[in-house]
């Protein structure tokens, strides 16, 4: 009986039939017998459908705790009975389906299983860019098929809720690996207080490596390979698919515990504890150069390095690679007081700078929209002080390459609309940029004030200031 988890009555007891008023046995008439039958058919289901009959793993949960989880859940699946389903593609970005219940694996079929009484069957790609094809067709697909009765035995059964997710699509891009999962995943299991499992489709082994301290503090329990387990897991319930709210942001009235981008700063603090009791106090501000190799690099580095060790403040160079241990990269970025990189997916490590440090994005010809999107504005809402530096046509290759009166220097826009492969071949894969050091200067000085107390000003109102100084 356990083996299968099948649902058993431990008693059965007879039901006398009717008498009549003189204490006389009787046979209940054709009509009171289809009441009864009807009576018990709807108890059934009513049964079916709550916590009564639940297989003997299921822990009901208290009213708090009910309300977190709808909160979790989106608004078109904020209550899910159990022994059922429940699926939102409502959103743009992503599709994610709630399964309460008898939830089992079965890896190779790519399918997991739940019990309920309404027989039905849903495919999802739990990946948060449903709107990309290209990218979801590369991301596995997942049948979410209610059942009667249980068709697999359990292998493992597991007390707590699992979460699951692919790390397909763009994984192996650092914006990518926390825009579309690191952040929503946290999103979606931080509120079980790490008594969550996760089971993870298309999975990479240096994913999991390099994920390993923020992937601690989700779940007590090491990810699950979804497809090279065979087992068969059981759970009280799953979620396919992750949360997402905007690039790099979090949104507080959609999380179930008031959280914001700020918090998720501290679970990172949480996650990497043990690499930063060692940091050093420096005398000198902390600028970190976060440099590229290839396109969008600083053609004049070395003359940028000597300048603000000459202006005051201690340098350091990071050229992140897909080897560099994430936990290193956390250490420096956490202990700097200035950011200094040119736009690209690298500006991501902002995320790992304390409140109240500068970041300083060189933002090349036609990416300004980008540069502001995905990390000028998530910058700012994290409590950063953002500064945009946008290069003028002498400060960027481009000019070099077609000359001042070309489209491509001149009407980016135009450029641009031809589509996003258009905008990545010219002004991402193709542009470098030479600071201008003197304005650049200016910018530095600006922040350096800052630093010392001042007021952080943009880099046009410092240069407004040097023109009225010169007449």
């Amino acid at each position: 009986m356990a083996k299968n988890h099948r649902f058993v009555f431990s008693e059965q007891h007879s039901i006398p039939a009717s008498s009549d008023y003189s204490g006389n046995r009787k046979a209940p008439s054709p009509l009171l017998r289809f009441f009864f039958l009807s009576f018990f058919a709807v108890t059934f289901i009513i049964l079916c459908s709550s916590t009564i009959l639940h297989p003997f793993f299921y822990f009901p949960v208290t009213e708090a705790e009910s309300q977190i989880l709808n909160r979790a859940s989106s608004s078109l699946c904020s209550f899910v009975i159990n022994n059922s389903i429940c699926c939102d593609r409502s959103a743009f970005r992503t599709d994610i389906c709630f399964l309460h219940g008898d939830v089992r694996t079965h890896s190779l079929s790519n399918t997991i299983f739940f019990q309920s009484v309404v027989l039905r069957q849903e495919t999802i790609r739990p990946y948060t860019r449903k709107w990309e094809k290209n990218i979801m067709a590369i991301v596995s697909e997942l049948r979410l098929r209610a059942i009667a009765g249980p068709t697999v035995s359990c292998d493992i059964v597991h007390p707590f809720p699992a979460v699951v997710f692919s790390t397909g699509g763009y994984t192996g891009n650092v914006f990518h690996e926390f825009n579309d999962g690191i952040i929503p995943l946290y999103l979606t299991a931080h509120h079980h207080n790490r008594d969550v499992i996760l089971l993870v489709l298309d999975h990479h082994n240096w994913w999991v490596s390099r994920y390993a301290e923020i992937l601690s503090r989700i779940s007590r329990f090491p990810p699950i390979n979804f497809s090279n387990d065979s087992r068969t897991h059981c759970f009280p319930s799953a979620t396919v698919g992750l949360h997402i709210h905007d690039d790099l942001t979090i949104d507080p009235t959609q999380t179930p515990l008031n959280n914001s981008i700020i918090g998720f700063r501290q679970f990172l603090d949480d996650a990497y504890a043990p690499r930063l009791r060692w940091l050093e106090v420096a005398e000198k501000p902390n600028l970190v150069l976060v440099l590229r190799n290839g396109s969008r690099s600083v053609e004049n580095e070395g003359d940028l390095v000597a300048m603000a060790t000459e202006m005051g403040f201690r340098v350091g160079i990071l050229r992140p690679e897909k080897t560099t241990e994430l936990a290193s990269i956390y250490k420096v970025m956490n202990g700097s007081d200035v950011m200094i990189g040119v736009h690209g997916a690298a500006m991501t490590h902002f995320l790992f700078m304390r409140p109240g440090a500068v970041f300083v994005q060189i933002i090349p010809l036609g990416t300004e929209w980008a540069a502001e999107t995905y990390y000028g504005a998530p910058a700012r809402r994290m409590g950063l002080r953002y500064v945009a530096y946008k290069v003028r046509v002498e400060e960027s290759s481009l000019w070099r390459e077609y000359g001042r009166e070309h489209p491509v220097v001149r009407e980016p826009g135009k450029i641009n609309a031809r589509g996003w492969e258009e905008t990545k071949r010219v002004y991402l894969d193709r542009q470098n940029v030479s600071l201008d050091l003197g304005r650049f200067r200016r910018t530095l000085e600006g922040v350096r004030r800052y630093l010392d107390g001042g007021r952080l000003r943009r880099p046009e109102e410092a240069e407004e200031e040097t023109e009225r100084r010169q007449k």
